[in-house]
């Protein structure tokens, strides 16, 4: 034999155990997932009306937000541009209307009667129960 000595083995490096690591970066991945924000932001900032209500709304397919001028935003576009987008909308799609408590009620009926004349399924307006309660 030229030049091998097989009799004993190289020393190796002992090896980390990386497994707690691992979950560490796995707990992370499941923090950061069920923190993120699923449903993007309102286009606009909404204080909703007052209710006395104790029962919260179901949920909508569609959720149409009105700032305090009257300014009607649904999905990315703005005032009529966001009517017309409902209009597209399948026929029978629920709708939410998340409208500022600073809206004035005409505004806000001229909104809904032109909402009527969609083929929109049932139209609910959001309310703020827990201020309602502190009045």
């Amino acid at each position: 034999m030229t030049g091998h000595d097989f009799s004993t083995p190289a020393a190796r490096a002992p090896r980390e155990n990386i497994v707690p690591m691992i979950n560490v970066v796995f707990l992370l991945l499941i923090f950061f997932l069920m923190t993120a924000q699923i449903v993007p932001p309102a286009p606009v900032e909404i204080t909703p009306p007052p209710s006395d209500s104790d029962t919260p709304a179901e949920p909508a397919a569609a959720v149409m937000y009105l700032g305090a001028d009257g300014q009607a935003h649904f999905e990315s576009v703005t005032g009529d541009a966001a009517l017309a987008a409902l209009a597209a909308l399948p026929a029978g799609t629920d709708l939410t209307v998340r409208a500022d408590a600073m809206l004035e009620a005409r505004r806000l009926a001229a909104l809904l009667a032109r909402l009527g004349g969609l083929r929109l399924g049932k139209v609910t307006l959001a309310t703020d129960p827990a201020t309602g309660a502190a009045r």
